[in-house]
């Protein structure tokens, strides 16, 4: 007879609760895992997470854009984790801006692809870096700007980076 370990029982438990929540999760090698939610005909939401040697656990969304999210030492906290940003989604659909949102966002994720060619593919001039650092910096205190006088929708869990002290 076969015995499960405990972090095969846990993680059958946590599954239940990501598929009671509305995902499909496919299991990869019993090491890594997708995990997807279709919210609409246009808005999937999607999640990468994996066991690391240290037995910890790397989440990342792939879906509407990519972005890594974090490390977690159990897959409670992932499940956690993911409902909250599902329910923020949800709730962010809601806006009639939810598109240009997604739009931006994706163009973020594409900068950084394309910042880190920059770097590794150029040598790049001191005066160009201190360019777009300031460039960096505007960006974030448009952020910042927007943010002072905006309307809060979400208090169930606060920012993890948008935070009124933040800097780079």
């Amino acid at each position: 007879m076969a015995i499960m370990s405990s972090r095969l029982i846990r993680h059958q438990i946590c599954k239940e609760e990501l598929k009671k929540l509305g995902a499909k999760v496919l299991d990869i090698q019993g090491i890594m895992f997708y995990v997807k939610f279709i919210l609409n005909d246009n808005v999937k939401l999607s999640y990468i997470y994996h066991l690391n040697p240290d037995n910890t656990y790397f989440l990342e969304r792939i879906k509407p854009y990519s972005m890594a999210i974090g490390d977690y030492d159990n897959e409670e906290d992932i499940v956690d984790t993911i409902r909250v940003d599902l329910e923020q989604f949800k709730n962010a659909m809601n806006s009639k801006n939810f598109v240009n949102f997604i739009e931006i966002d994706n163009k973020i994720s594409k900068l950084v692809r394309i910042f880190e060619d920059l770097y590794l593919y150029y040598n790049i001039e001191t005066e160009d870096l201190d360019t777009l650092k300031d460039g960096v910096y505007n960006v974030l205190e448009i952020i910042k700007d927007i943010k002072s006088h905006s309307d809060r929708v979400y208090y169930k869990k606060d920012p993890d980076m948008l935070k009124d002290d933040i800097n780079f």
